[in-house]
């Protein structure tokens, strides 16, 4: 059952044990974690929640960011400390968080995440520029199958490959996204400085998780996180791109679990 923070937020909290925040990426929303919701409660207290345009949480409205949006649904939960994962977007709001507020963050897993300030290789720039102009000529429909072969295909890979459940359910939230979202030109202010220039100020146990057919930016963006943070761990997961943790379940629980166990 959703519950809202004061501004609105959309979250759930489900579980026992050490927290864990759950931030989704820019082409889902929280459902996204529902086998880690299913299969983590038993030993964890399960946090997540639907940015602001995103799933059940209201548009947004006037300047926010995504990191102290994350705050407010801890404040509003009653956690002081949790170990925070986020994935693609909300990976980088959450190493965002580590950084703004370290006392709220016991550790760190960044999935398929390039920090704040990361500069996009120009062939991937080239691709958001494709599918606007998609989403211009012809409409939702092929912008949304351009998106799915970006993310959810990956590298090298046709739709054919791909369990049809996990690019079915995909498609239909980035779908919705698209025409929820239209023109709106409301974005999330980043953190200022940039986290792309202060990765050795982590302090948080970090782990940081790849898909090996995912887009070779973001790869280099990861790579760098997993760099820059002294004693960060990293795991890339085969066979999959930017949805790991819902294309390979057990194998992101392989990796994630025992990395929670230890410093959750």
């Amino acid at each position: 059952m959703s519950r809202r923070t004061p501004s609105g937020i959309a979250y759930e909290v489900s579980g026992s044990g050490p927290a864990v925040l759950l931030l989704h990426e820019g082409i889902a929303d929280r459902t996204m974690w529902d086998p880690q919701a299913d299969r983590w409660r038993d030993r964890f207290t399960v946090i997540r929640y639907d940015h602001r345009g995103f799933g059940e949480s209201p548009d947004p409205e006037g300047d926010f960011s995504l990191h102290l949006d994350a705050l407010e649904v801890l404040d509003a939960a009653g956690v002081d400390r949790a170990a925070v994962i986020g994935a693609s977007m909300g990976g980088e709001a959450a190493l965002d968080l580590a950084l703004a507020a370290p006392e709220r963050v016991a550790a760190l897993v960044l999935v398929v995440t390039t920090p704040s300030g990361w500069e996009h290789r120009p062939e991937h720039l080239a691709r958001f520029e494709e599918i606007d102009a998609v989403f211009e000529r012809d409409g939702i429909g092929p912008a949304n199958e351009l998106e799915l072969r970006m993310w959810v295909d990956g590298v090298g890979r046709g739709a054919s490959e791909v369990d049809p459940e996990v690019r079915g359910r995909i498609s239909a939230i980035n779908r919705a996204l698209i025409e929820r979202q239209g023109d709106s030109e409301v974005e999330p202010a980043e953190l200022d400085p940039p986290a792309i220039g202060r990765l050795g100020e982590v302090g948080a146990p970090t782990l940081v998780v790849t898909g090996a057919l995912d887009q070779p930016s973001v790869n280099a963006g990861a790579a760098a996180i997993a760099d820059g943070i002294a004693g960060a761990e990293r795991v890339e997961i085969a066979d999959t791109a930017h949805v790991p943790n819902l294309e390979r379940p057990d194998e992101f629980d392989r990796a994630v679990v025992p990395f929670l166990v230890r410093h959750a």
